[in-house]
């Protein structure tokens, strides 16, 4: 071989002891957690069933565990499926797992405002805002519960203005629902007619007219532009609705599934609060059956199979397994909700999930319809309460009857991407 001489020898004796020093000066990070093989540019997509996600990233965790990688795209995700694993992520290692996953669509329509797409310091303090001003905002003179039993009281005369017809009543839930929001952020009510709030309700369900932003010179504290207080606002609008709403027609629709689930519910609240004063937040304790079927609705129609995405704030170990900053997070919440060996045949509605075998109700830390640690929902006290309190007031006052055949009534979900919803349906409200 022909020798290279002195100079080239020494430069690449040179060369190579300088990437020897930049290797070891680099941390080891370890490996990754494992997934499918990805194709350039396209990722995972054509190993995945967009119509049910879930059944996909239960056949890819069968083969790599609890904690794999999927491409979406020429993005990563970090998936965690099972209980173990997000308790693990999103509690035991709560700030590590507390950034906000943008994906695409929505770093296009929020552009990282509001409270529930902002990270780092803004989203700390919109969320602070988020509880402690607008609840302020909201007790005024009159308690937030006495707010909700006041909008149940309408809400039960303008379904008995109904006469028995039957209807959908996603619209009466939804304005009833959307009163409270309005109570809280204008200090009062609005008229279930009133042009205004019709409108507000048209726009917060056609969302997109409010991504245009507004763009404003920041004043005092810089998180608190107009732009993402406005966002904030709509954040607040549209999680205390759209989930709320959702859960309440979804539960009406099991309800009329299970006529013997119904009957048990008249009798206890017939039982404990009568018919002479509105269910109140203090009657729960006593109605261990009725708050049963209310966590068992919220278990079975697993509003939020993916849950909202996550991302880690910084290079995290997790369970050997590294993850480099800003790496998306898919916390799934349909495996936790759907656990067999916590929720026996958890296909199946059962209030017994959550009733202890003398009848008292069974508290269970795989309850989490609003997600855990630090990105847990901010209105999750605030819809627990409305959904108790409307659900209650609804069936003191009214039997539900069907207008088809119950064995035809199908409580099965509209499955979308990111959440489920109740099939449209009619129901015909009799007073008790």
């Amino acid at each position: 071989m022909e020798f290279l001489g002195w100079p080239t020898v020494l430069l690449l004796v040179c060369i190579s002891c300088l990437l020897i020093a930049a290797w070891r000066s680099t941390p080891r990070r370890g490996k990754e957690p494992p997934g499918p093989t990805p194709i350039p540019i396209i990722g995972n997509v054509f190993q995945l069933n967009p119509r049910n996600l879930m059944e996909s990233f239960k056949e890819i965790s069968k083969k790599y565990g609890p904690i794999f990688t999927i491409h979406l795209g020429p993005k990563k995700v970090v998936v965690l499926y099972g209980y173990d694993i997000v308790k693990e992520a999103l509690i035991d290692n709560g700030e590590a797992f507390s950034g906000r996953g943008i994906l695409p669509l929505t770093e296009k329509l929020f552009k990282g405002t509001g409270i529930v797409t902002s990270n780092g310091e803004t989203w700390r303090q919109l969320r602070r805002f988020a509880l402690t001003t607008l609840r302020d905002f909201g007790m005024g003179k009159k308690g937030i519960e006495e707010r909700i039993q006041e909008e149940a009281h309408f809400l039960v005369e303008r379904i008995r203005n109904t006469h028995e017809k039957p209807f959908n009543p996603g619209k009466f839930i939804t304005h009833a629902v959307s009163n409270i929001i309005c109570s809280i952020v204008f200090g009062d009510r609005f008229d279930y007619e009133d042009k205004k709030f019709l409108d507000l309700i048209v726009m917060l369900e056609e969302n997109e007219k409010y991504q245009t932003g507004i763009q404003i010179q920041e004043k005092g504290n810089s998180h608190f532009t107009v732009e993402s207080l406005t966002r904030t606002t709509i954040d607040l609008f549209l999680a205390g609705t759209g989930t709320t709403s959702t859960t309440l027609r979804y539960g009406l629709l099991i309800l009329l599934k299970h006529p013997e689930v119904e009957e048990k519910i008249h009798k206890e609240i017939d039982r404990v609060v009568g018919r002479d004063r509105s269910p109140c937040m203090a009657d729960r304790s006593q109605l261990p059956y009725t708050d049963a079927v209310i966590h068992e609705i919220q278990r079975f129609i697993d509003f939020l199979p993916l849950n909202v995405p996550h991302a880690v704030t910084k290079d995290t170990m997790l369970r050997d397994y590294f993850i480099p900053k800003d790496t998306l997070i898919f916390p799934l919440l349909s495996p936790i909700l759907q656990d067999c060996k916590e929720f026996p045949n958890p296909e199946k509605f059962d209030p017994g999930h959550f009733l202890n075998a003398n009848g008292t109700f069974r508290k269970s830390d795989y309850f989490m319809p609003f997600s855990t640690g630090k990105r847990i929902c901010a209105g999750e006290g605030l819809a627990r309460m409305e959904i108790f309190l409307f659900l209650t007031s609804i069936l003191q006052n009214f039997t539900l009857k069907p207008v088809v055949d119950r064995k035809d009534i199908d409580i099965s979900p509209l499955i979308t991407t990111f959440a489920n919803g109740p099939r449209p349906y009619e129901v015909s409200f009799i007073p008790r």
